[in-house]
């Protein structure tokens, strides 16, 4: 290989997802020459059948989406948090009258987050990967190896062809080739829980309240959700469910199925019906044990995967987005190589801490949360209830929720890359 050859690019991103994509579309918009190559079709990933998924989108994500330039085009779809309430029950029970109430109006007046759905990030992502500068999207496409040298890093890929670049970026999920074959470790284990993802109508608006409700299997979430062109109130339900029982909950007939959405969550919202599809999956815990390795930073899944039970998977990977582009950018402007040890190694340091706290507390909330034990009960109702009377705690919990504390990239902190 002629390695004195100018680069195809300077980032080779491996994975156009959410977050692979949204990396992309950051550093074209700072000026870096960018190639996001993608296995999955284009069309298949914005159709409505591949992904019923609504995700949490925090402050601080919101305002690095904002930085980059790519909120507007999804703020249409996005429905805002106004307030959270986190309650512990039984099915059929209702829940306990000792709860947690986060109201946004106790930090300022802005919304907690947003609720947007998948399809329409995607959307709003394709889009403008189709007129910005700097960005070449190559799907249906997929790379077979990649060659990490001192000073530059060659993909090959599934139709031949071979691209140069300064820095390779895994963003290909929770199965990432790349991590593998950079013999990257991983802590993993599975749950014995099944995640149900559907969307559901409901009589009554949500106010743009937020619910989590702990039950003995696993959280069940109602997520507020823009109404329907029609004006249908809609939520988003992300319901775990014990691995076993998850199939026949999947088979039930429409009714039936509202009936058990019902049992769960109870009658605050009137009627209740699951429009749309539904979607069922395992879940699961993984840990990479670094994010990088010789010209190569692992972001999104392919570094980390957590329980759904706080909504923080994206977030948590956009962050990884805003740390990573800050110091690639940070070394670009510098005149230094942005694929070189130390500025990977800025970033692993970045992400380290915030994730491995995010892990735990998801873990530790599972944990305690999914049983039916009557003392864990107990402690976890009286918990919540005193956190709900101290305005201190909870605006700090609020603050974490929101993506909000910690040491922040620029773009978290709604500031300009």
């Amino acid at each position: 290989m002629q390695t004195s050859k100018a680069a195809d690019c300077e980032v080779l991103i491996v994975g156009g997802g959410m977050v692979g994509l949204t990396l992309g579309l950051t550093l074209a918009g700072a000026g870096v020459e960018v190639i996001v190559v993608d296995r999955a079709d284009p069309a298949t990933v914005q159709d409505a059948a591949f992904d019923g998924r609504a995700s949490a989108i925090a402050r601080g994500s919101q305002q690095a989406l904002a930085g980059a330039g790519l909120w507007d085009a999804m703020a249409a779809s996005a429905q805002p948090i106004l307030d959270i309430r986190v309650t512990d029950g039984r099915i059929g029970a209702g829940a306990s009258s000792l709860f947690l109430h986060y109201d946004h109006r106790d930090v300022d007046d802005a919304p907690l987050g947003c609720i947007v759905e998948n399809r329409a990030v995607r959307g709003a992502l394709h889009a403008e990967a189709a007129r910005r500068g700097r960005l070449r999207l190559l799907a249906p496409q997929q790379v077979i190896d990649l060659e990490r040298g001192p000073s530059w890093v060659e993909a090959r890929l599934g139709d031949g062809r071979r691209l140069r670049a300064r820095l390779a970026v895994a963003a290909e999920g929770r199965t990432s080739p790349l991590r593998e074959a950079a013999g990257i470790r991983t802590t993993a284990w599975s749950y014995p829980q099944a995640g149900i993802v559907c969307t559901v109508a409901h009589e009554r608006p949500h106010q743009g309240v937020a619910h989590e409700h702990f039950l003995p299997a696993g959280p069940f979430a109602m997520l507020p959700m823009t109404d329907a062109e029609d004006g249908t109130h809609r939520s988003s339900i992300v319901w775990t469910e014990r691995r076993d029982l998850a199939p026949a909950m999947m088979a039930l007939g429409p009714q039936d199925f509202a009936a058990e959405i019902a049992r769960r969550f109870g009658d605050s919202l009137g009627r209740l019906e699951a429009i749309g599809g539904r979607w069922s999956y395992p879940l699961s815990l993984l840990h990479a044990e670094r994010y990088v390795d010789r010209r190569l930073a692992l972001i999104g899944d392919a570094a980390h995967a957590i329980h759904p039970i706080a909504g923080q998977g994206l977030n948590l990977g956009l962050r990884d987005v805003a740390a990573l582009a800050e110091a690639v950018v940070d070394a670009r402007r510098l005149g230094l190589d942005l694929g070189e040890a130390g500025v990977l190694a800025r970033y692993e340091r970045w992400r380290r801490l915030d994730t491995l706290m995010l892990i735990a507390a998801t873990d530790g909330l599972n944990r305690l949360f999914s049983n039916d034990l009557a003392p864990l009960r107990l402690v976890r109702d009286l918990g919540l209830a005193a956190v709900n009377r101290l305005p201190p705690l909870k605006r700090l919990f609020m603050g974490h929720a929101m993506g909000l504390l910690g040491d922040l990239p620029r773009l978290i902190r709604g500031e300009a890359l």
